[in-house]
């Protein structure tokens, strides 16, 4: 008899343990580009790129309001002879004849002393708001831009006149003034682009790395 025997069955096997939720595991991924590091030499290039365009938009800015804002020319003609004298009249070209040519100063001048401004106060180390000067310098540049086109549109109409208008080219008789003003213009164009530039390196400094 197995009761006698002292055998007994063995007890059944527990049930199995319900199964839990998975454990949910949350991976913060970090940006590809915070664990590069860039070296220093590199990074000292970097910041300095700013400050060599912003200096180079500044000093061409300057050039073009002061070329064009001491740009003048005189022209003696005669306009009748009385008997043998002839009667002469004195001709006189500046800048400030033409409203254009006013604001190409005025427009490059606010442009010159707005980025010398910012490399002073960069170069003190004071707090400066970026986004503010992002802004200021895109006003710059439309200002600039708007200046320079201006007053390379009269500086075309006095090359070579408008003939349905009548409008005779005065170039052939102010030659260094034209050669002048169009020296700053020159000097204009070369300040947008450099500002040009310098807004593209901020956006593309603001949103790399």
């Amino acid at each position: 008899m197995d009761l006698e025997r002292g055998d007994k069955k063995p007890p059944p096997p527990p049930p199995p343990a319900p199964r839990t939720a998975a454990a949910t595991t949350t991976t913060t991924t970090t940006p590809a580009c915070s664990g590069k590091k860039r070296p220093p030499l590199r990074d000292s290039l970097v910041a300095l790129q700013p400050v060599l365009l912003r200096a180079a938009a500044a000093l061409a800015a300057a050039a073009a309001a002061a070329v064009m804002a001491l740009d003048a020319q005189s022209y003696t003609a005669v306009v009748a002879i009385v008997g043998t004298r002839p009667l002469t009249q004195t001709f006189t070209a500046k800048f400030s004849d033409t409203p254009a040519f006013v604001y190409f100063v005025i427009a490059n001048a606010i442009a010159a002393a707005y980025n010398l401004l910012v490399l002073l106060v960069r170069r003190r180390r004071r707090t400066t708001a970026g986004l503010v000067v992002r802004m200021l310098d895109m006003v710059v540049m439309a200002l600039l831009a708007t200046g320079a086109a201006a007053a390379a549109s009269m500086a075309e109409l006095g090359r070579n006149g408008n003939a349905r208008a009548r409008w005779n080219p005065v170039c052939d008789r102010f030659g260094s003034f034209c050669r002048r003003g169009g020296a700053a213009l020159a000097a204009s164009f070369v300040g947008v682009a450099l500002m040009l530039a310098l807004n593209l390196l901020s956006a593309a400094s603001g949103a790399g790395c």
